[in-house]
């Protein structure tokens, strides 16, 4: 009976005080910390670059005409915004002058003509004189001298015949000759597409630019049906790039929407826009046509695919911390430091190759400033 109540007292003694500690620390044990995680699975990481300036969107024709003589504008087709074929008339300056003058030679080319129809007919029918004349003498008909007379007056006629054959063919030159100065006054579009600008108005003269010396042009023109984008890449990403890599378009108009493209071209020199900028340009095609129309000098960027790896472990970039080390969630709900193997890497993403395991989860971000290894931590969860 001693024995019991001494055991009592003991439990009395030691156990509650030690119920009522754990009960005060479970009590005050600081909360753990909420975080964001990220959950490691397999899909694709690729190693791009990007442009370090914005790129443009650029027609693959694009004209800044004018006609190849200077003069008065009588007539301007088009304005700023339409749509033309090409071949079509765009403007035209006074040349009423090469109008009459091409009238003329045209005239002149008719009258050539019938004057050589005339002198060749001549000819040929001198000719068979000729040969009637050569006949008869052969026979003793007709005498010697007649029949050279026949020969002489036959080469005679021919001669005029080639003569006014040649004059033909001046009188034809001189028709091309005023027609070329005409269609010097006469701007036509060389291909289908929008006229962008249009500087003169009726009645003003414009001239071609003078070597050395530029004007702005007549008529501005682009084929808006090939586009492709142009972008500045930095120089020490130019060895890596080539022609045929896939990309990926994005463009300030239209924000959310990502086109695929393909390098068309990487330039084969340096461009030094500054002493510390210096880019290699590269040329980047739309590989399918976008359905909302684009306009022709949209800024643009460009993500050029370097390399890609497909189905492998990966990581969100932004849990590498430094040295290459992210904190791992353990069963306990524990942070754990473990130090990666990386294979490639994007601003995204990055391959992991040794140091983690498919479904382990990482710490992603936190605002606290207590985060380090050890600490309890819970998952944020995300906001409906």
């Amino acid at each position: 009976m001693q024995i019991k109540k001494t055991l009592v007292r003991f439990a009395i003694i030691i156990v509650i005080p030690m119920v009522a500690g754990y009960a005060i620390w479970f009590a005050m044990r600081p909360a753990p910390i909420e975080v964001e995680l990220a959950t490691i699975g397999r899909s694709t990481v690729e190693a791009t670059v990007v442009n370090t300036r914005a790129g443009t969107v650029t027609a693959c024709r694009r004209a800044k005409l004018a006609p190849a003589a200077g003069g008065q504008i009588v007539k301007l087709q088009v304005k700023e915004g339409d749509r033309v074929k090409k071949g079509q008339v765009l403007l035209e300056l006074w040349n009423t002058d090469l109008t009459a003058q091409r009238d003329l030679a045209r005239r002149q080319l008719i009258t050539a003509e019938e004057r050589r129809r005339e002198a060749c007919i001549l000819a040929a029918h001198a000719g068979r004189e000729a040969e009637r004349a050569r006949q008869l003498a052969e026979r003793g008909f007709v005498s010697a001298q007649n029949r050279e007379n026949a020969d002489a007056d036959a080469r005679a006629r021919q001669a005029s015949c080639d003569a006014t054959i040649a004059d033909v063919k001046r009188a034809r030159a001189q028709v091309e000759v005023t027609e070329a100065g005409l269609e010097r006054t006469v701007l036509t579009a060389p291909f289908d597409g929008i006229v962008a600008l249009v500087t003169g108005e009726l009645g003003e003269y414009t001239t071609p630019s003078p070597p050395g010396i530029p004007t702005p042009p007549a008529i501005d023109l682009i084929d808006d049906s090939c586009l492709y984008v142009t972008a500045p890449m930095d120089e020490v990403d130019a060895p890596k790039l080539k022609i045929g890599q896939l990309a990926r378009i994005t463009i300030d108009a239209l924000p959310g929407q990502i086109f695929p493209g393909k390098v068309r071209r990487v330039a084969p020199y340096v461009t030094e826009v500054e002493k510390q900028a210096r880019t290699v340009d590269i040329e980047v095609d739309f590989e399918e046509i976008p359905e909302r129309p684009l306009l022709v000098g949209y800024s643009a960027d460009v993500e050029v695919v370097i390399e890609r790896h497909e189905n492998v472990l990966r990581v969100p970039t932004q849990a590498i911390r430094q040295g290459g080390k992210v904190l791992l969630v353990n069963e306990k709900n524990r942070l754990v430091e473990r130090r990666l193997e990386t294979g490639l890497a994007n601003w995204a993403f990055t391959e992991v190759t040794g140091g983690l395991e498919e479904g382990d989860r990482v710490l992603l971000s936190s605002e606290a400033k207590e985060i380090k290894a050890g600490i309890q931590v819970r998952e944020k969860v995300a906001e409906q």
